[in-house]
């Protein structure tokens, strides 16, 4: 990879995006999301840098108290405008403090108190947010195991009758909240409901329910079609399915069990997850090591390898009978290797697969286009419309 041409500023452009600390790989991979949610209205750029001048690389704690700076200015303004009749400003304004809270989360120990309670802030918003749409999002519970229930966020599409509707989740670190900002403008404007769910391993099904990952994700992806099947605004023909990084697996997994499903979309797609668990050896202390133990229910590195080895596709993917698009970055922090594997064994066995490689001339290379979103959610949810029906 070229290095970043250094600014005086300390930050540089990559071919994989821009690095705010370029001696530190995660900071400046957790910067680049977030500034690249502005395109999207999801934080502001001016108050991305700004807040970026005040952390330190490697500061893990300085990185959390900076960011619930514009978190908090943005839950005043959402209040001022709410007050003032002013919904569009609120709803914008909410969604932005919920993103900056999600950004300060991030880095926090799975066992450290601010986690959750940063966590309550991030649903808090989201949902103030949720009643400003129109119609009004819902906040679903959708029936699971043993009592328990995935916490989801359902966004329907204007019209009448019964419309086409996309499941969509994040994979290790995204969850419902931040898809709201990353998918609703592009899904609902082409017909597209949405149902945003935190599968086992994720969100609140994670952090309230304590219910980790597991590999048969066609079980709590099943669940969620049946909720949906409940509905008289849904057309139980036309669900899609959308997973995004470690969610590629989920997506892939998914497809290839619950026939219901009417197409589906691996965004930066994984192939056997243990790999990429026995890379993170070496750094324990990274944050997706960190991350990865949380999720997958794992006490150390050595555990999460094992407890990952059933989430693989090999001998899985050729079963997949809908239409299956795979988005990818050629810089992929993972690799390419991923994509590539899934997407050979569907050719072979014949699935209707379609593979779209982000290269950097054109952005979009990076893990999950988070160095330019937008062109990957317009080709992903044209795809999906085209096949759902628009």
């Amino acid at each position: 990879m070229a290095k970043p041409v250094l600014t005086a500023t300390g930050g540089g452009y990559a071919p994989d995006g821009w690095k705010q600390w370029p001696e530190d790989e995660e900071f400046s991979a957790q910067f680049v999301r977030i500034l690249a949610a502005a395109q999207d209205g999801a934080s502001t750029v001016g108050e991305c840098f700004q807040t970026a001048g005040r952390i330190q690389s490697g500061d893990r704690d300085g990185w959390h108290e900076s960011w619930l700076t514009p978190a908090e200015r943005s839950v005043s303004r959402a209040e001022a405008a709410e007050a003032a009749g002013h919904r569009l400003t609120a709803r914008a304004n909410w969604i932005r403090a919920a993103n900056y809270f999600r950004t300060a989360e991030f880095f926090l120990d799975p066992a450290d108190p601010r986690r959750l309670s940063t966590f309550d802030r991030i649903e808090a918003c989201s949902q103030r947010a949720l009643t400003l749409f129109e119609p009004a999002g819902e906040i679903a519970r959708i029936p699971y195991e043993d009592g328990t229930h995935l916490d989801a966020y359902f966004l329907i599409a204007p019209g009448e009758g019964r419309r086409p509707a996309v499941i969509a989740f994040g994979g290790l670190d995204e969850y419902k909240d931040e898809l709201i900002q990353e998918m609703e403008r592009y899904a609902l404007a082409r017909g597209l409901s949405l149902l945003l769910v935190d599968l086992p391993g994720q969100g609140g099904t994670l952090r309230r329910e304590g219910i980790t990952a597991r590999p048969d994700t066609e079980v709590p992806v099943g669940a969620c079609i049946d909720w949906l099947l409940g509905r008289d605004d849904v057309d139980p023909g036309r669900i899609g399915v959308y997973g995004a990084s470690l969610g590629g697996y989920y997506v892939t997994r998914a497809a290839a069990r619950e026939h219901r499903v009417a197409c589906a979309v691996s965004d930066a797609a994984q192939w056997k997850v243990a790999k990429s668990a026995q890379a993170l050896l070496a750094q324990p202390n990274s944050m997706t090591a960190v991350l990865s133990r949380w999720v997958f229910g794992a006490r150390d590195m050595e555990e999460l390898v094992t407890v990952t080895e059933p989430f693989d596709l090999e001998g899985v993917v050729k079963d997949i009978a809908c239409p299956f698009l795979i988005v990818a970055g050629e810089l992929d922090s993972f690799g390419t290797h991923n994509a590539e594997s899934v997407y050979a064994e569907a050719k072979a066995a014949g699935v209707d697969v379609t593979i779209k490689w982000f290269s950097p001339e054109e952005t979009g290379a990076a893990h999950c286009q988070i160095d330019n979103p937008t062109i990957g959610m317009e080709l992903i949810c044209d795809w999906l419309a085209d096949r759902l029906g628009r």
